[in-house]
């Protein structure tokens, strides 16, 4: 419920505001000031009343622009049409990245995958160890071999990989930080917006100590030939 309603609330009405708790909707038409002969939805015999609403879920309170009762134009016998302005965004489709597909040649390192791949390539070449003259066809078959053997990638790319310093704390911070947002949207007072702005420093100050964490254990492997493979791995995700 917002601030502006009319009136009491009688039995019916505590019955939609329970509905609405229960099911994390919003009234909208308690939202907006407004004059009351523009909140009276029903009238009749010098009774003025509010029966009828508009109803959204919680988290869509910000797309409703305006909602209000046209006082002049009635849409059934003593009741008033109740107009709600909103503006909808569609979202847009992610485009999905795609990559050439590559030969999982990192497989070779298994002994029984770099074996049958041994065998493949020298029974296509004939049975012999001798390498053909042409050097192209005996490597395209290699890369035939492979490619049935060992297989190829897919194809698609995660497009955000910034997540690669991400630890359990720092997922955990990120998670109450969500919890807080859904308790603010559901509450709307001062105490859950302040808990929402303290959880969001937090999870600040826990996303600039990962990342310093595990640069500094990059910088102490640099000069290791595991850490030129993490320095050369981080320079493709940049690409």
């Amino acid at each position: 419920m917002g601030r502006y309603g009319l009136k009491e609330r009688n039995v019916e009405g505590q019955m939609l505001v329970d509905f609405a708790k229960r099911m994390e909707m919003a009234v909208v038409n308690t939202y907006f000031k407004k004059k009351e002969d523009h909140r009276v939805t029903y009238k009749s015999g010098g009774r003025c009343t509010q029966v009828d609403y508009v109803l959204c879920r919680r988290c869509n309170l910000k797309e409703i622009g305006d909602c209000k009762v046209l006082a002049g134009d009635s849409v059934a016998r003593q009741h008033r049409m109740v107009v709600c302005r909103m503006v909808l965004e569609a979202k847009k489709k992610r485009r999905r990245v795609r990559t050439d597909r590559r030969i999982r040649w990192w497989k070779l390192k298994e002994e029984e995958c770099s074996v049958r791949c041994r065998e493949e390539v020298r029974q296509e070449l004939g049975g012999g160890d001798e390498v053909l003259d042409d050097c192209g066809t005996t490597a395209e078959v290699m890369r035939e071999a492979a490619r049935k053997l060992l297989g190829v990638t897919s194809g698609n790319r995660k497009e955000d990989k910034e997540m690669w310093w991400g630890n359990e704390e720092v997922q955990e911070s990120i998670r109450r930080k969500r919890l807080a947002k859904q308790k603010w949207d559901r509450q709307s007072d001062e105490k859950s917006r302040q808990e929402y702005k303290e959880m969001r420093q937090q999870v600040k100050k826990d996303v600039a100590k990962a990342k310093e964490k595990v640069y500094e254990e990059l910088y102490e492997r640099m000069d290791t030939e595991e850490g030129e493979k993490d320095l050369y791995r981080l320079a493709r995700q940049r690409d």
